[in-house]
Order: structure tokens, then C-alpha cells, then sequence
């Protein structure tokens, strides 16, 4: 049911810079399909609040027929948004094939949200597919990218999901369900491959220029704007990706497409969080050569910001052999600053701010010995920072107990408390694969919310160290694991 909202006037206030910028090749008019009994099974109020979108006159009917795609918002302008992308590799034409963008909206803070309905129906990008989303997948979403936001994370989020009272053909047929996603942009680097391989020059100019004015108006005073906005998607995909390996989170298809330049999370199909600690581990069920595995994303996330670097080369100088210089330059940096943002991120979860080679060695020791025993990923730093943990076994080993005494000694020898340090970086909770599996399926195959809402308390608040439910911290056991993959939901 949804919440109820602030007593305020403040309503819908969509802009539309997307289609007043750009070329009409980038879009395509797409008005959603109209549901049979659309059903509100989650809101976000806060969410809505943060947007603006707490008028008080709005109805809960007025919610369900806005985000089911029954009905427009005030000045709603639905597109399709074209781009192409690598996928696993591959060049490939794409564009929204199931999502329909409604417009901009301008909060009360004067920041800029792409409202987009997901699941709402066929497009001229959906290549035979139908254009639907699962009760289940699009739950997914919405858990998985509150979880992110709860940990900190850049991410899309969720505002709400809508029962759409159809079924819906997967494995099986399953109920179908619109999401509503909130991005500061779905602008990507799948949009930048499009626009050279597909578009005359002058269209890329606008969509460069487009792209830096929304995210990255700072580069305008540079003497070369362009070759800076490349340094700054790098460098907030570093620090994204980065993130991302502090809490063991696994992408599972970084596609030049699912690569924004904004530097955000999103597309949560076949993602999962990793708990044995293993730079091999993978989940997504088509992702047979690993390409996507938790070691990997470093080195996918250089080769997709190349992709980003030869679209942009026309722009960053007219000689090209000079453009490819420059852009050699500015990737070639890439590991130095990837290797340092992680170095300190990996120091500060043992507690250290310091990322001398006596703590890089401490730490690296620690993950060699997290893998040789396949130790969880998350509790051996909480296990480290003094949290009781449930099933601590492999922590009595005596192998783990010297390096304790090491990290304990180097602690003393440098007179510092590590916890606060630790408490900020390492969070409690993360979206085990077993509770989430659990809480989708009895929500989305028996109507029972209970587990859901739970899960979705818990990891709003993944840092907290007070009235730990051991439950929700225990890895799933190694069958469930040995079988578990996850999906696209398309």
C-alpha cells in the first residue's frame, strides 16, 4: 500500500533536456501499455519526498495508474532512449527495449531525475522481446538498489513497483510488474558508441556537450573540456567500482551499455553479492567464460572506458593519431589511480588510514588467506573489528590467528583505534543471495510480504552494529551456493 505523504503542493515537475538537446535519433516516442489490475505492491515514500512528489492531493489511484503506465503524469513526454553497446564483448545495436522514459523531474533542490518506467511494454528497441517485467525481477530491483543506496553506494533506486495483473512468460509465466527508476541520468557509454558509429559528427558533438553540462559543467573552464570529461567519468567509474569491491558486490554484466557516465549502479538483473571471498566467483547464468567475475570487473571497467576514449576521439582532437595519443595518456593512468583508491579502501576496512606498504602487505596477506580458506568476505572484517559472528570456526584457525597478532601488533605499535574507521567502511549487512531469494519468492509467488519488508529494514541500515539478527549475517550454506545463479529477467 503506499505511504502516506507530507501535507504539500509540490507535485510532479518534469523537464525534458533530453529530447531539447539532442537529435530525435537518440529517442523514439513510446507511449506504455496499459495494464489490466494494477496493483501498488511497494512505494518509496521517502524517495518520492526527496523528488518533490509529495503533493497531498495526489491518491493512491493516481500513483498506481502513473507508475503502471495506465495513465501519463502531468507533461510527461515518453521515450525510448536509443544506444548501442559491447555486449560480452560483441558490438551490438540496442536501446530501452522495456523501459520508457518519462521525463526529468526538477526537485525542490533543483537536481535533475530521469523518471523511468520499467517493464512498460514493447518499444521499437525491444527486438522481439515483449517489453514486460516479472513481479519477481522487478522486485529484485527495488531491494537491491535501496540496499546499494543504504551502503552508500552511487545508484539508481527505486520508487516504486506496480502488480500489473497479467502474466507474464519467463521459465514459466509469472506475474508481471512495472518498476519505476530514478537515475540522475541514463546517459552511457553505450550512448557515446552509438552516436559515432551511428551519427554524423555533429550529433556526437551535441551529446558530448549535452553530457558534460548535465554531469561535468567543471570541465568547461579546462583549455580541453572533452579530454577532461574523460578523466572525470574515469574517475568517478574508479571510485564506483571500487565501492563496489568493498562490499563484494558483483555486477555480473558490465556491458559498455550498463556502463554509465554518470558513474551510478543500475541494471540490477543478474547481480549478486559474493561471500566466500574468491576474485573467480560469478553468478550470472550466461556468463559461462567469467567474463563478468568480482576479480574481473577492474580490468572490464578499463576496457569499457576504451570504448568510451574511441568514441569520443573525433571530439578530443581533428588529428587523429594525436586524439589516440591523448587517449592513450589519460587510460594509461587508469591502474595507478584504480590500485590506489583501492589500497585505501582495502586499508581503511582493517582500519588504517594509512596505506604504507606494511599495511598494503597486512591486507593483501589477509585476502590470500580469506581465499586458501574461504573465509566470508564480509564478517572476516567484522570478525576483525571485534563483531561476534555466527559459525566462526575457520576464524580459530591458527593460520588466521598469526596474522591477527600481526594486525594486532601493528595496531598497537601505531596507537590507533580501528574501529571507527572500520564501523564506516564495513557494513553488517548485505543482501545475502539465500535471504533475497527467499524474500522475492514469497512475495512474488505467495502474496507474503513479511520477509520482503524485513530484508528491505535491514539493509536501509547495513552499518549498524547494535541488535544483530546472526540470521542475516551467516553465509548460505556451500549447496545453496554451488547452485545458485542469477538472471537477466528479460
Amino acid at each position: 500500500m503506499a505511504e502516506q505523504h507530507s501535507n504539500s503542493k509540490i507535485g510532479w515537475n518534469l523537464q525534458h533536456s533530453y529530447q531539447e538537446k539532442l537529435p530525435k535519433a537518440f529517442y523514439s516516442a513510446s507511449i506504455p501499455e496499459t495494464v489490466p489490475r494494477p496493483r501498488l505492491a511497494v512505494f518509496n515514500a521517502e524517495l518520492a519526498n526527496q523528488l518533490g512528489l509529495n503533493n497531498d492531493e495526489f491518491t493512491e489511484k493516481n500513483w498506481i495508474n502513473w507508475l503502471s503506465g495506465n495513465e501519463l503524469p502531468p507533461n510527461a513526454q515518453p521515450i525510448a532512449q536509443a544506444y548501442a553497446g559491447h555486449q560480452f564483448g560483441h558490438f551490438t545495436m540496442l536501446g530501452d527495449g522495456r523501459a520508457i522514459l518519462l521525463g526529468e523531474q526538477r526537485t525542490p533542490e533543483n537536481e535533475l531525475f530521469d523518471i523511468q518506467l520499467k517493464g512498460a511494454g514493447k518499444t521499437i528497441f525491444s527486438r522481439g522481446g515483449d517489453g514486460k517485467g516479472t513481479l519477481k525481477a522487478m522486485l529484485r530491483e527495488y531491494l537491491i538498489s535501496e540496499a546499494m543506496h543504504g551502503l552508500g553506494i552511487p545508484t539508481s533506486r527505486s520508487l516504486a513497483v506496480v502488480r500489473t495483473g497479467e502474466a507474464v512468460q519467463r521459465e514459466w509465466a509469472q506475474e508481471g510488474a512495472v518498476l519505476t527508476r530514478v537515475m540522475s541520468s541514463h546517459l552511457r557509454i553505450g550512448t557515446f558508441e552509438f552516436a559515432r558509429q551511428f551519427q554524423p559528427i555533429e550529433s556526437l558533438e551535441k551529446l558530448c556537450d549535452y553530457a558534460i553540462r548535465r554531469h561535468y559543467p567543471h570541465v568547461l573552464k579546462t583549455e580541453f573540456p572533452v579530454s577532461e570529461f574523460l578523466k572525470a567519468v574515469m574517475k568517478n567509474q574508479i571510485e564506483l567500482v571500487v565501492n563496489w569491491w568493498r562490499v563484494g558486490f558483483i555486477h555480473g554484466v558490465m556491458n559498455t551499455d550498463n556502463t554509465g557516465i554518470a558513474g551510478a549502479t543500475y541494471d540490477y538483473g543478474p547481480c549478486a553479492f559474493m561471500n566466500a571471498f574468491d576474485l573467480k566467483t560469478v553468478y550470472n547464468s550466461i556468463d559461462r567464460n567469467a567474463r563478468y567475475a568480482f576479480g574481473n570487473q577492474p580490468g572490464i571497467l578499463k576496457w569499457n572506458l576504451s570504448c568510451l576514449a574511441g568514441a569520443l576521439l573525433p571530439l578530443i582532437h581533428t588529428n587523429e593519431k594525436i586524439a589516440i595519443d591523448i587517449a592513450k595518456e589519460i587510460l594509461n593512468e587508469f591502474d595507478e589511480l584504480f590500485n590506489t583508491s583501492r589500497n585505501q579502501m582495502l586499508a581503511k576496512k582493517i582500519g588504517f588510514d594509512s596505506t604504507d606498504e606494511q599495511v598494503i602487505s597486512l591486507v593483501n596477506e589477509l585476502l590470500v588467506w580469506m581465499n586458501e580458506n574461504h573465509a566470508d568476505y564480509t564478517n572476516t572484517f567484522l570478525f576483525i573489528e571485534g563483531v561476534q559472528i555466527p559459525n566462526d570456526e575457520v576464524f580459530q584457525r591458527a593460520t588466521f590467528k598469526q596474522w591477527h597478532q600481526k594486525w594486532q601488533n601493528l595496531i598497537q605499535n601505531r596507537n590507533i583505534n580501528p574501529t571507527k574507521t572500520m564501523n564506516l567502511v564495513n557494513p553488517t549487512y548485505i543482501p545475502r543471495n539465500n535471504k533475497v531469494e527467499e524474500a522475492l519468492d514469497f512475495a512474488a509467488f505467495r502474496d507474503d510480504w513479511s520477509k520482503f519488508n524485513e530484508l528491505l529494514s535491514i539493509l536501509q541500515n547495513p552499518y549498524t552494529r547494535e541488535e544483530i539478527q546472526s540470521s542475516f549475517i551467516e553465509s548460505p550454506d556451500e549447496n545453496f551456493e554451488a547452485g545458485f545463479k542469477t538472471f537477466c529477467g528479460t
